[in-house]
């Protein structure tokens, strides 16, 4: 009886098979588990494919030259690879295992990765999304398999110096919050920087002018915290401090009512 192979291309001996190549194609098994366990394909895409301009992933049973085969896979290259349309990356459909996959081109177009035929589920990296992914591929009964997104690795949302945050399990950005390196932390349109209370059910809010004229400026604060009953004043350039109220006697502001009242 000869030889068979798993979807992954180990190849299965049968006993007394092999003699004197045995331990070869043992090693090759051996090696093919370790792509399977942290190989690293770097897979230029096709640029004039069929389809959408498909790139096929094959696996080559009893050998080390499967593109299938690899834990980690970077799609395009290891400089951005220049696509110029829509990309399909397709799997056979006997193959399951799980990928840390990045989509490493430039352009705005879409990168999906899906079994060669059949309706099952894809995963498709959208025009802006150019990060990892964790990609579960189960092959179920081999007529439409399954392709799933664990986690997205990348998620990095919005442009560069934008501040990430969390948007429904995913990492979101604003264009009016962003870091200007060794400068400051930005927050732009008249947005508010909002201190909450205990329960936060209400909150204290900082934010700019509507019209900074004539300039912008920057407040400093002062260096220590201060006396009981100061104030803060300003020396004309942005400097606070603490200062302390002069005193205005009794007769003196029964004075100023009447005069001014």
């Amino acid at each position: 009886m000869a030889s068979s192979y798993t979807p992954l291309g180990v190849e299965l001996m049968v006993t007394g098979e092999n003699a004197g190549t045995w331990g070869t194609k043992t090693n090759t098994n051996l090696q093919i588990f370790e792509q399977l366990l942290g190989g690293y394909n770097v897979q230029t895409l096709n640029a004039a494919g069929s389809g959408a301009n498909t790139t096929t992933l094959d696996v080559d049973d009893g050998a080390l030259t499967g593109t299938a085969c690899q834990r980690v896979i970077l799609l395009g290259a290891e400089s951005a690879q220049a696509i110029t349309g829509n990309k399909i990356v397709t799997i056979p459909n006997d193959v399951e295992n799980f990928y840390f996959i990045k989509n490493n081109t430039s352009g705005a177009y879409t990168v999906q990765f899906k079994y060669a035929t059949g309706s099952g589920d894809s995963v498709t990296w959208a025009t802006t999304d150019k990060g990892w992914k964790i990609i579960y591929a189960t092959a179920n009964d081999g007529t439409n398999p399954d392709i799933a997104e664990v986690s997205n690795l990348t998620g990095v949302a919005g442009s560069n110096t934008q501040i990430q945050y969390n948007d429904s399990g995913a990492f979101g950005a604003d264009a009016d919050l962003y870091w200007t390196a060794g400068t400051s932390l930005n927050i732009d349109s008249q947005k508010e920087l909002r201190l909450g209370d205990s329960d936060d059910s209400a909150y204290v809010g900082l934010r700019s002018h509507a019209t900074i004229s004539p300039a912008s400026y920057t407040l400093t604060m002062p260096a220590a915290t201060g006396s009981s009953n100061q104030y803060l004043k300003t020396d004309g350039s942005g400097n606070l401090s603490w200062a302390t109220a002069s005193g205005i006697s009794m007769g003196k502001a029964i004075a100023a009512a009447i005069v001014f009242g």
